[in-house]
């Protein structure tokens, strides 16, 4: 029988799974972060600088000038992968470093990848 403080919540095995891609994973000024966070219904994406520790851009797939095309969360997720590649490009941005944040590279998160890709920024 398992004892009590060897039970691992979901949301503690993404953290450590997180924390692993992190020690290889880091962002420059020149070259930062891009980062997802998914929930149950949204999605979340950041452009760090881990050498100063700033957030540089950071959108939702309830920011403005959000264009959607399609139905479901996978389509909310492409289209916030264009946006943050939109304001990236603003910026002077061209290259990142892809961080899937613990989560599998599938679903959401490879459309977050994608949209970025098609918007312009170099993985």
């Amino acid at each position: 029988m398992r004892s009590v403080r060897n039970l691992k919540t979901r949301e503690g095995q993404r953290r450590r799974r997180h924390l692993r891609v992190r020690k290889k994973v880091g962002g420059t000024l020149e070259r930062p972060r891009l980062v997802v966070f998914r929930s149950s219904k949204h999605i979340y994406a950041q452009l760090v600088d881990d050498t100063r520790g700033v957030t540089l851009i950071g959108v939702s797939d309830g920011s403005d000038g959000l264009q959607v095309e399609g139905k479901g969360k996978t389509a909310k997720s492409f289209a916030l992968g264009q946006l943050i590649a939109a304001k990236a490009k603003d910026r002077g941005i061209t290259r990142v470093v892809f961080d899937r944040g613990g989560y599998q590279y599938h679903g959401r998160v490879k459309a977050v990848a994608d949209g970025a890709r098609k918007g312009g920024l170099e993985f």
